[in-house]
Parts: C-alpha cells; structure tokens; sequence
C-alpha cells in the first residue's frame, strides 16, 4: 500500500458534530461537577462518558483511509537465481555451500514467496551460461560454467519490454563472466533487488586470473606469457608457477610469495616455442606442495582447483618469409647476411646482384660480330636474345625457386614483387630503378604491407642519388647531399632508450650484459650522414664519432600499411671480422632478429581472426577470414572452408560466408562445447577452383576458470546495479520484511482503495465500553 490518506466521508456534518459534542461535554461537565465523590474518581466516569460520546460524535462524520495497492496479479515479479559452479562454494565457517543457502531461500513453501504470490504474478528464472525458465519448486542445479549475469538481465529486460514489471529478485554472488569490462546500461532495467551469496570471508584460494602473450623477435626467448597469479589465505606461503608445454613438459618454473598487501602479482615466463604455428601452453599455480585440494588428513586445502591453470595460445606463424635482397655489386655484407639467414628456416633469401653495370667495358674480349656479354660466354644460351645483352646490366639470382624467377631484374608487376614479404636495397644506386619500379615498390610498402630497408653501402641514401624520388617517400629519413664518409673516422655503436625497449634490437637478456657487448663491439668506420628525422620515425640506434657528435645508426617508422628501416652504418661486417673465434656470432644473431621484424607484420593473402563476440551465449566465438587476390585487393568471390578440431580431436567443417561489414571477409560462427584448445584451419580456393593458400588458428575456451576467476562475492557490482536500477541490496534474512514493505514502493500498475473506519465494529465496541465502564463505576461508588 501507498500514498495513504485520511479524510473525511461527510464532512458537511463537521459543525452540527462539532456543536453536539461542545453540548455533550458542558452538559457533562456540569453533571460531575454538582456530583458528590473524591475528585479522583469523578474525573474517571468524566473521562469514560467523554472518550465514548467523542466516538459516536467521530462516527458521524464517517472517517475514511484511502490510498492505492499494485492489482493483484497485473504487475510481473522476477525471481532470478544464479546456477554457475561458483555457488558450489563453501564459505569459511559456513555450514551451507552456497547453493545450499539459495535452495534454503528459495524453499517451495517461504513465507515470503507465498505473500508475493498474492500481490504479483511471479516468473522464475535460473541462469548459468544463459537464462532459462524455472518451474515451481524445480530445483536449481549448480552446475553451470559461467555466470551469464549482464546478458540474462538485458535478456528479461527485452523480453518483459512494455510490460508491468515491479523487480527483479536477483540471487547471486556476483560474479559475472560475460562483462570483460563492458559498460551496461543498468538503467534501462526495472528495480533490481540483488541478494548477496556468500559471506565477506574470502575462502582459500590459489588462481591464474589471466594470461597475456607477447611475440618478439628475440632470437634466445622470442616468446613471454605474462600471468597474473592471486592467492588469499596463503600470505608468506610461496606459491609455485610453472609453464608446461602440450606433452606436459615443464618449460619453466618460478616461485612468488603474495600476501594482504599485494593480492596478486604479474609472473613472466619467456620461453622458445621448438616450431612454429599454433601450439597451446598450460600455466598453472598453486602453494608449494599443494596440487590437490585436500591434505592427508582430508582436510580442503583450497576450495577449488578449477582456476589454478589457466591456458595460453601461441602463434608463431609458418613461413617461408622470401626477402629479396638486391645488390649493386658483390660484398661483404650479403655475405654475412645470408650466412646468418640459413640458420633461419623460416626465412629464404633471394639474392638479385649485379655483376657489372650496363655497357661494361669488355671489347678487349669481344669476337667480331658479338652482341651478347662475353662473362656469359660458355654457357648454355640456345636462345641468344635471353643473353645479357652489351646495354644491360649483368646480374646473377641466388636462391631462386626456378629458373625464370627474376630472370628480367627487379620486378615490374605487382604479382612478381608482391610474392615477396620483404625488400632490402644496399649498395644499389636509383639509376637502377624505372620510375613504375619505384612507384611499384612504394605501393609494395603502403598497401601489400611488405618490409624495406636500406643498407648503408657506398650507393645508398644520398650518394646513390635517392633524393626526391618515390623511394626516398619511403624512408624514415630526409636525405641531404652528401657522400659516405670513410675512415678514418671512428664510429661507436649504442642504443637510445627506445632501442632498449625493442627486443629485437638487443642480443643479451640483461641489461648489464648488453652493455658489456656494446662496449666489446667494434668501432666502424662508414656511415652515412642524412637529414632531419621524419614525423613518425624512431631512432633505435646511434653513433658517437671521434669529436663527440652523436648521429643516427638505425632508424625505422611504420609507413602504410608496412614498415622501413635504414641502416646508415655501411661496414657492419667489421663486427663479424672482429671476433674471437670462440665467441658467440653477433652479426648473424642481429641479421636474423632484424630480418625476422622486418617480416614480422607483413600479412598474407589468407589471414584468420578469431573473435568473441558478446551475446547470450559466451563459448560462441566468430571465425573471420579475410582473403586478397595475388594483387592484395580483397577477394569476394573465392570459397573458404573451415576444420575446426575439439579438444577431443574430433573434427568439425564449416563453410563461410561473405561478411556484409567489410569486402575480403568471410565468417562463420562456431560454439565451444567442452573445456581446452581448440585449432582451425582455413583453406580457400579462387573463383577458377585453384587453392589460394592456407592459414591456421587457435583460441582456448575456458569457462569453468572464468567462472571461479573470483571467489568473493562481487558487493560492488551488485551495489552498482541495485543503484542504477532502483533497487536495493538485501539481506537474506530480510526477504519477508522486504516483501511485506513491496507494496509501499513504486509499482506500475495499482488500484485504489478506501478503508471506512466509522464503519468497523470496533470502534462502536470502543463506544459502548467507556459508557459501559462509566455506568458501572457510577454504580459501584454510588454516585448520583
């Protein structure tokens, strides 16, 4: 009831009440006045005959309550009760899991359940993974794998949309898995009355809360999963954090202690994958000494074991990485360089050097009559018109896939240079180059997305004429003229503060042994000298001359869709020349690191993404292939498959469609049905039925660890909701208070009423014995 009032039912009989009562009371105050007695017991009998005769005058004017109460049965009340695993909890010095408690509250025949079943009409839902109708008395299983709580709020808020609905009774811990950090929009929901789970004792507990991986180009521990390991009830106890691979090998293994203060810490773990593509990580933590959940004496050392191990996926993708390296004549530096890249199966140089410029001057050799280069002579040319001619330079191809690969120099169709993922140019003036083979090459960069980088030779930057020229564009710094300048200059090398921060920049794992090897590196003697730094670039590394100026060695910047990098040191295969026999092979490491962030990024012609999107059901997960032509425009009109393989190794295929947000793209939807890895593999063939390419995946699905992420019940969110909604957090003990008071609060659809209070027995009993008592005391003291 609410908004109660009291008034008056004839209120046109107020003054002749008012009069007849004035009478009644002069009358009998003259009566006892004149009456013999003690005062005491005068005043008595007065007062009985007046509170009786007011009654009556009361009666008159016929007093009425009236206010308004919800109709019964026109107004939906929401009963929701959370069924995810985490209620299988069991409280510190609770004698009731929490399941237990609910089941108890809930109980068919509560007081409070009957009283709101008079005023409302009362739906009942459970909700797990998603939200699902309850019957009367159906009890609730505990069993799910996530706590669906913001989607199964926003589901009854759509589906009760334009309905009368005066709450939403809400039990549960708290503990959502499906926000990730989202914003709700709570006020869009009716009242929400959260009732707490749980007590505010957190239960003891090890858990990897979450797991983040980070792929570098460090040769020795190119991959970190970084951990975030929490404990509460173990404070001073270490707790173990171990990273096993697929077999279950252990990888690595690291001891933290975490107490009050910390609640939680960041663990990393580096580590060297031994192949390549998707392979899945365990990382898992627990006290030392405690990998089950009860000791010898069947006492619960944690109360669950569900969120101890947490799953990582790691993608190194496959290659090969085909880097083109052209070369205006034969150097030391190639040689280094595709010494250290055979170490590397991942990648393959393809070597374009020229021998001799056009026109070389070899007459002195020539016979009368011959037009083809004499360097070739002797070999097997039965078609003289391939020969190098006198006008054309002479190059020779070094690991190519056939015989026609490169056959014509440097490519001039997009199809020939954007087989490719990468580009370095060294020693190599621009006279080498047509105009369409620049602009080739800068759209290699911008939109196929490729790798450049420019080799501080004796033709390179400025003195190989680069200036103003679509390649310049490219680079991530302004060229001046200029020449190299030679020794015998000394230059030595060491890295800014953003070189530190790259990994693939350093050789060493420490800080104090990276230093100790650029002190031992030796000075160069080369380098070229450019202009001003472009918006946008970064310099990683520098030289310090002989007179104390510091300029530019290693300079990269993001351009497009790709990335450049210039190497202004010409002579880096000093480095290699300088060391000690034993010693470790710097150069070849820092070759191999450099090429392999050069290539790091660069996309291929199938690429697949996995997303999770956020809807009613969280283990659903979207497959999106993006495929481009041999061009790299977007491909609409290909076919793509996808094998999805369980954790049971049972294999699963899908075909995609044509997404409508973006051209290239095709999706497919597939839902997680059990714990663990999951890998797919995207095959996709062209509108002729040629097959395109390849490309692997992996995610983990892992709800039951999401579920028990944490284990004290979330009081913030439940405060926020209850807020933002109108609501109210109670208390379990509080439910029939709650329900009693219901009816005063705000509900959508009431009805008027109005209580007559003149006409009630009571108050004419009420009348009748002051008379009554007043007569019989008269009687019994003798009084007139």
């Amino acid at each position: 009831m609410s908004d109660a009032a009291f008034f008056w039912g004839s209120p046109n009989w107020f003054w002749p009440a008012v009069a007849t009562g004035a009478v009644a009371l002069v009358v009998l105050v003259w009566s006892y006045a004149r009456s013999p007695g003690r005062l005491g017991l005068r005043l008595t009998a007065a007062a009985l005959k007046a509170a009786g005769l007011a009654a009556l005058v009361f009666c008159l004017l016929e007093p009425l309550w009236s206010g308004t109460r919800p109709r019964p049965g026109a107004n939906v009340f929401i009963v929701l009760a959370d069924e995810s695993r985490s209620l299988q909890i069991r409280d510190p010095g609770a004698r009731r899991t929490r399941a237990e408690q609910l089941a108890v509250a809930l109980a068919e025949r509560s007081p409070w359940q009957t009283r709101l079943g008079q005023d409302f009409d009362v739906r009942r839902y459970g909700f797990a993974e998603r939200l699902r109708s309850l019957d009367e008395g159906e009890p609730l299983k505990a069993e799910g794998l996530g706590s669906a709580l913001a989607t199964s709020l926003a589901t009854l808020g759509r589906r009760f949309e334009g309905r009368p609905v005066a709450g939403v009774l809400l039990f549960t811990d708290g503990n959502a898995t499906d926000l990730a950090g989202e914003a709700v929009e709570w006020s869009k929901l009716p009242p929400v009355y959260p009732v707490p789970l749980g007590g505010d004792d957190s239960p003891r507990d090890v858990r990897v809360e979450a797991v983040a991986v980070s792929q570098t180009n460090f040769e020795q521990n190119p991959v970190t999963i970084t951990a975030t390991v929490a404990a509460e009830g173990y404070d001073g106890r270490p707790i173990a954090v171990e990273l096993l691979d697929q077999s279950g090998k252990s990888l690595e293994r690291q001891t933290v202690e975490i107490d009050r203060r910390t609640s939680s810490r960041l663990v990393r773990l580096r580590f060297r994958p031994e192949s390549s593509g998707v392979s899945f990580y365990q990382v898992r933590a627990a006290a030392e000494g405690e990998m089950s959940q009860f000791d010898e004496a069947g006492r619960v050392r944690e109360a669950t074991l569900a969120n101890n191990v947490k799953l990582a996926t790691v993608d190194r993708p496959r290659g090969p990485y085909r880097v083109l390296y052209v070369c205006g004549r034969p150097n030391w530096e190639f040689k280094f360089l595709r010494r250290a890249v055979e170490a590397d199966d991942e990648v393959e140089l393809v070597g374009l050097i020229r021998l001799a410029r056009r026109e070389p001057k070899f007459n002195y050799l020539s016979r009368a009559g011959e037009r083809t280069n004499p360097l070739f002579r002797g070999f097997e040319n039965p078609d003289r018109e391939a020969a190098e001619q006198y006008d054309e330079p002479v190059l020779i191809r070094i690991g190519t896939r056939d015989e026609t690969e490169l056959r014509a120099g440097f490519p001039k169709t997009p199809e020939e240079l954007y087989q490719y993922d990468a580009v370095i140019l060294d020693d190599v003036e621009a006279g080498f180059f047509d105009q369409a083979q620049m602009l080739l090459l800068e759209r290699f960069v911008a939109r196929r997305g490729g790798g450049l980088m420019m080799l501080g030779g004796a033709e390179s930057f400025a003195h190989g004429e680069f200036r103003r020229t679509a390649i310049e564009s490219l680079l991530p710094v302004y060229l001046k003229p200029g020449e190299v300048e030679p020794g015998p200059a000394r230059y030595r090398l060491s890295l800014t503060r953003e070189g530190w921060l790259e990994p693939w920049v350093r050789l060493r794992e420490t800080e104090p042994d990276e230093r100790r090897r650029l002190e031992s590196m030796p000075a160069f003697q080369t380098l070229n000298r450019v202009g001003r730094l472009k918006p946008g670039a970064t310099v990683l590394a520098s030289v310090t001359a002989d007179d104390g100026t510091n300029l530019p060695a290693l300079v990269v910047q993001p351009y497009g869709e790709g990335r450049t990098a210039a190497v202004l040191v010409g002579d880096l295969w000093r480095w290699s020349l300088s060391r000690a026999a034993d010693a470790d092979d710097d150069l070849a490491k820092a070759w191999r690191q450099t090429v392999r962030w050069l290539v790091a990024d660069v996309p291929r012609r199938v690429e697949i993404e996995v997303r999770h999107p956020r809807g009613e059901n969280p283990q659903a997960v979207e497959l999106r292939v993006l495929v481009r032509d041999d061009k790299y425009e977007p491909l609409d009109n290909g076919a793509v498959s996808l094998a999805v393989t369980d954790p049971g190794g049972q294999r699963q295929t899908l075909t995609a469609e044509p997404a409508a947000d973006r051209a290239g793209v095709f999706a497919a939807t597939y839902v997680a049905r059990q714990s663990g890895a999951y890998r797919v593999e995207a095959a996709v063939k062209g509108p002729e039925g040629a097959e395109i390419g390849r490309r692997e995946a992996g995610w983990t699905a892992e709800p039951e660890a999401e579920e028990f992420r944490r284990l004290r019940p979330d009081l913030a969110l439940l405060g926020r909701i209850a807020q933002e909604t109108g609501g109210e957090v109670l208390a379990a003990d509080r439910l029939e208070q709650f329900v009693a008071d219901l009816p005063n609060r705000k509900i959508p659809i009431t009805e008027p009423w109005t209580y007559p209070v003149w006409h009630r027995s009571w108050i004419f009993l009420l009348a009748l014995a002051c008379l009554a008592g007043e007569w019989g005391l008269r009687r019994w003291r003798g009084l007139p």
